[in-house]
């Protein structure tokens, strides 16, 4: 019934927004004053801001019949109110439209205060909409036929909204005016904000600034221009304290969208005057995070006192690539003597530098206080084998037990689970603040909640992962409902698996409907999950059969539909989405399709189809598409003069910088020809940038290698720098070229495990090189080495593996567990596996998630020996690796128990060995469908149970109705 009202609710406030003010303000007041009513305002607007329909409603109710009815000054208050607990996209451009045009000044005031709050929060087009109005009330009151109307005060009064103002506006204003501006003190603060602010309107201002009289080479002058020093133009004669001045500044402009390539060409040309009549050793201190545009081999030139000396500099900049870091922390400490918490400390971001092996060869009380003192905040920069080295070396020292406990945030989730088992004394306020992985949680909360009320574990927050359906069942319903919001607030934590648990026990324990958050189980798991299939059968359910999002003839018809559909909208199927959204609906539906993180080209571009006829609302669909690619071809007709003269290069346009920073993945369209004839400078100074671009092809790549071996010399005299900031260029070295590189350091071969696309030649020449030059066999390889070699480890024959030392693979396991190697290799590690946790019949769920995809090497016997209870608990990576054959050995009832996240990740070959009966249990567990707990397995027949739709009836857990099960 609670639903039916909530439905009522929601097509009423609707009504509402038709009926007169005094109508309105009438009805609520008589609901107030009703001796016989009572109304719990607090319950109520929880109620109100989880509904969007009425959300969107309260809100046009505020902004229509409000200032008609109040006092204008609270309704800015009560509109600010429902702005900011409710979606700032209802704040769209025709809404604003219904502001008041007429406000005393306090109130507009208030009201544009309101609304630079929510700057970040609303779309360009909105705030430009916002400009739009706050611009008519400023212009009204400062006109003057004489001047801009742009005066001190309104550029205070539109704060970051001034970036909306038009360049003919900006030039007009008086120089009294700007003057005034600048002049006052939180006119830096407004100017540090401006982060959308383009290069013309900056020249803009600056020219107004200094033709008001302003110096612009004062330092005091240059401190007052906030971003807009990022596009500082005046560079004729100026001298190196200037331009060090400016560099300075600038180390603000990484805050600015977009135009990074003219900021970092700036920074150069600044570099260049800063420098000169000096060497780079005496200045290093005093270029910022200018530094970061300096080449490797000007970083190389570097002496280690002027490191060392510009430390206190070095360690604050951020931006760094993994080679800067490594020449810089090398330099830095070939001055000291020993590693120790103190010289590490000084280090700041240029920690990330420090080779593992160093980490391990220092003392273990050192190494415990730098994980727990100020350098911590950088430990979760620290690749994984860096992480192992340290928790490796405290570990052996004996004193871990003590530690454990101090080990903060991310680092602790690289604990393993045998390492955890190892301690004692845990209580439930030492894992507040840390981050686990699921494994840990399950262990941690079985153990905690022996002595510990579930309200105590799950504040804590991240052990809520760790909360199984069996803690979940076995939950009062008094206890459940009250650790609920609990449940809520870590929605981001739970697995589809817990949601679906979540909301089969909210069913029957309460008497109102389900929490919406609940019935979209398979729109909160990982965007990296395809459920299509599965999605387009239970949404065409909720709007063919259960009706539960009361859309108008099956279609999405307004955005009120937009709104309730929420992010379930980036999920939906082009096929259902055809001829059933309105042109009302897709304008709403705008904004939520840009935050949707994984629409395809084709998926963008088919909405673009569906957008025409184009008019004022559907051409805004053209940012989705492919219109990200067109710079790309603007920048070719822009500097088609700028051809390289080089023999082989003659009439070919390469390359710059500017034009590889802008483009980003777009450089994949460089040609062949045109790679190749890349300045060797552009190349040595932008190779970590290439080195990221995904679309390169083999050919392109092999390009790219071959002008690093021109730029950086023949194969043996490439440092570890120059080979790590190769990125996936470095999938073009043949096996050949693999074994002319020094691979001694395991953090070299760590940045190369971390790209995909090896080939099982490369890698076994990768591996082998290690082996050779840092003179290791394979069982003198410590945890470190094994979480750096990570998918190198797959190229292990069966009897490497069995020759990995027991407690080294132990510490290693979690890591290991997420390779994806074949499935003897796999076998292989699940052997090791067993030497670790036991035979694998008697595995529990914490094992299995630990130990990941390993679990794809089970056999037919092992996987058939699994209780159905623990199916949820594999990994869904680890069912996409069981072979066909072995799966098909599955019990319809284990399928069934999969869980919604787990039965997704089924392929298509292991649906194929399949029968009926097992089929069927596959789409239950897709479905979510309520299998048999573990509190009535033992009254429960030999067949499965479950709970699942009658046929003529709405199902369980897609649409809530009157017709609940009792």
């Amino acid at each position: 019934m609670d639903f039916l009202c909530s439905q009522w609710r929601e097509t009423h406030f609707q009504r509402m927004i038709y009926l007169p003010t005094q109508v309105v303000l009438l009805t609520l007041c008589c609901l107030q004053e009703m001796g016989n009513i009572f109304l719990d305002w607090d319950k109520t607007r929880e109620r109100i801001f989880q509904s969007p329909g009425v959300n969107r409603t309260l809100f046009l109710i505020t902004l229509d019949k409000c200032f008609l009815a109040l006092s204008a000054l609270d309704c800015v208050d009560i509109l600010s109110q429902v702005l900011r607990v409710s979606a700032v996209n209802y704040l769209q451009p025709d809404v604003t439209e219904s502001l008041p045009n007429i406000l005393l000044e306090d109130a507009f005031r208030n009201l544009s205060a309101v609304f630079k709050d929510l700057y970040d929060k609303t779309s360009a087009n909105t705030q430009r909409a916002l400009y739009g109005w706050m611009n008519i009330y400023l212009y009204e009151t400062e006109f003057n036929e004489s001047t801009s109307w742009v005066s001190a005060e309104s550029l205070w009064i539109l704060g970051r909204y001034m970036v909306h103002l038009p360049l003919e506006e900006i030039l007009k204003i008086g120089l009294n005016e700007i003057r005034l501006f600048i002049s006052y003190d939180n006119a830096t603060k407004q100017l540090d904000t401006v982060y959308d602010i383009t290069p013309e309107l900056a020249q803009g201002f600056l020219e107004r600034i200094n033709s008001s009289g302003f110096d612009m080479r004062n330092t005091s002058t240059i401190y007052r221009l906030g971003l807009l020093v990022c596009f500082y133009d005046d560079m004729e004669q100026m001298d190196a304290a200037v331009a060090r001045a400016l560099l300075h500044q600038m180390i603000k402009c990484n805050q600015l969208r977009g135009f990074q390539a003219e900021v970092r060409k700036l920074k150069s040309q600044l570099l260049d005057i800063a420098m000169q009549n000096q060497t780079l050793n005496d200045i290093l201190g005093s270029l910022s995070d200018a530094v970061v545009g300096l080449t490797s081999s000007q970083l190389e030139s570097l002496s280690p006192e002027a490191v060392h000396d510009a430390v206190a500099t070095l360690n604050q900049v951020s931006g760094w690539t993994k080679s800067q870091v490594m020449i810089l922390s090398s330099k830095y400490l070939s001055c000291e003597k020993v590693l120790s918490f103190y010289n590490v400390s000084q280090m700041g971001a240029l920690v990330t530098g420090i080779s593992t092996q160093s980490f391990y060869s220092m003392n273990p009380k050192e190494l415990s206080h730098i994980i727990r003192g100020t350098t911590s905040q950088y430990l979760p920069d620290l690749s994984p084998a860096q992480q192992q080295g340290i928790l490796r070396k405290i570990a052996a020292s004996g004193d871990f037990s003590s530690s454990v406990k101090d080990i903060p945030g991310a680092f602790f989730k690289e604990i393993s689970l045998p390492g955890l088992w190892k301690q004692t004394g845990y209580n439930s306020s030492m894992v507040k603040e840390k981050e686990l992985r699921r494994s840990q949680a399950l262990y941690l909360y079985e153990l905690l909640s022996k002595k510990n009320y579930p309200v105590d574990l799950l504040s804590t927050g991240q052990l809520v992962k760790g909360v199984t359906c069996q803690h979940i069942e076995s939950m009062g319903a008094d206890i459940f409902l009250n650790t609920f919001k609990l449940f809520e607030m870590n929605l981001h934590l739970l697995s589809p698996y817990q949601v679906n648990c979540l909301a089969w026990k909210f069913w029957k324990v309460s008497n109102v409907s389900i929490p919406p958050f609940l019935l979209l189980v398979y729109f909160i798991c990982s965007t990296t999950f395809s459920l299509v299939l599965s999605t387009f059968r239970i949404i065409s359910s909720l709007y063919q059969q259960c009706k539960c999002f009361l859309f108008q003839n099956g279609s999405i018809a307004d955005e009120y539909d937009v709104d309730l559909l929420g992010n379930l909208i980036c999920h939906l199927p082009l096929a259902f989405l055809h001829g059933r959204m309105s042109l009302k609906a897709m304008a709403a539906a705008l904004h939520p399709f840009k935050l949707c993180q994984q629409l395809s080209i084709k998926y963008t571009t088919l909405l673009l189809l569906m957008a025409k006829p184009f008019n004022s609302q559907t051409v805004t669909f053209l940012n989705l598409c492919i219109l990200l690619w067109f710079p790309f071809f603007g920048l070719l007709e822009e500097n088609s003069c700028c051809l390289t003269s080089f023999p082989d290069c003659l009439g070919t346009r390469a390359p710059s910088s500017e034009e590889i920073i802008k483009l980003a993945e777009a450089n994949a369209f460089w040609s062949v020809h045109e790679l190749k004839c890349m300045d060797s400078g552009t190349f040595d100074k932008n190779v970590e940038l290439l080195g990221t671009v995904s679309g390169f092809n083999s050919s392109q790549l092999i390009a790219l290698k071959e002008k690093a071996k021109q730029v950086w010399g023949s194969l043996p005299d490439w440092k570890s720098y120059h080979i790590v900031s190769l990125g996936r260029i470095a999938l073009a070295l043949t096996e050949h070229e693999i074994e002319e590189l020094d691979l001694y350091s395991i953090d070299t071969i760590s940045v190369l495990s971390q790209q995909t696309g090896w080939t099982l030649t490369q890698a076994r020449s990768i591996l082998q090189g290690f082996l050779e030059d840092s003179g290791h066999t394979v069982s003198t390889l410590k945890s470190f080495d094994l979480v750096g070699l990570g998918a190198i480890l797959c190229a292990l024959n069966s009897t490497e593996i069995m020759s990995i030392r027991t407690a080294e693979f132990s510490a290693a396991i979690a890591r290991i567990g997420l390779l994806f190697c074949s499935t003897p290799v796999l076998r292989q590690f699940k052997k090791m596996t067993e030497s670790v946790f036991g035979t694998a019949t008697s595995w529990n769920g914490s094992v299995l998630q630990e130990i990941g995809t390993i679990a794809g090497g089970l056999n037919e016997d092992e996987l058939k020996a699994f209780d159905k209870n623990l199916m949820p608990y594999f990994q869904p990576v680890a069912i996409r690796l069981i072979p066909p054959e072995i799966f098909q050995a599955l019990s319809p009832e284990q399928i069934a128990n999969l869980g919604p996240e787990n039965a997704a990740m089924v392929t298509r070959s292991q649906r194929e060995h399949l029968n009926t009966s097992q089929l069927q249990s596959l789409q239950l567990a897709l479905d979510g469908a309520r299998t048999s707990t573990p509190e009535t397995q033992n009254t429960a027949s030999t067949t499965q149970e479950v709970q699942t739709a009658a046929p003529s009836g709405p199902s369980c857990l897609t649409c809530p109705s009157v017709d609940m099960p009792k």
